[in-house]
């Protein structure tokens, strides 16, 4: 799956390719991994203002055991985004966080 997702980068890099390259990075390799993969997007200006790279983050911060870090960027993407069930669902994944 990961040698999928680096073809498609080499083929048509996009943000959204890489976020999908970090999750399958970090269930093969560990959520550390994919946190590596993440911080390449960093500075892409595509995703600026973006919840997806937050809730990405939340979620392998979460498997790493860095709870309160997760909560904190589940709340960020939780803000950011503008779909109310999305909302919703970001915030529960927070509330259930110490």
């Amino acid at each position: 799956m990961v040698g999928l997702y680096r073809l498609l980068s080499s083929l048509d890099p996009s943000p959204v390719v890489t976020l999908n390259q970090a999750v399958a990075v970090a269930m093969v390799d560990g959520p550390e991994a994919g946190l590596a993969e993440l911080t390449t997007l960093a500075d892409d200006e595509r995703m600026a203002g973006h919840h997806r790279p937050h809730a990405v983050r939340a979620h392998l911060l979460e498997m790493a055991g860095s709870l309160a870090a997760a909560k904190q960027e589940y709340q960020l993407a939780a803000r950011l985004t503008t779909s109310v069930p999305e909302q919703r669902y970001l915030r529960e994944r927070a509330g259930r966080l110490p």
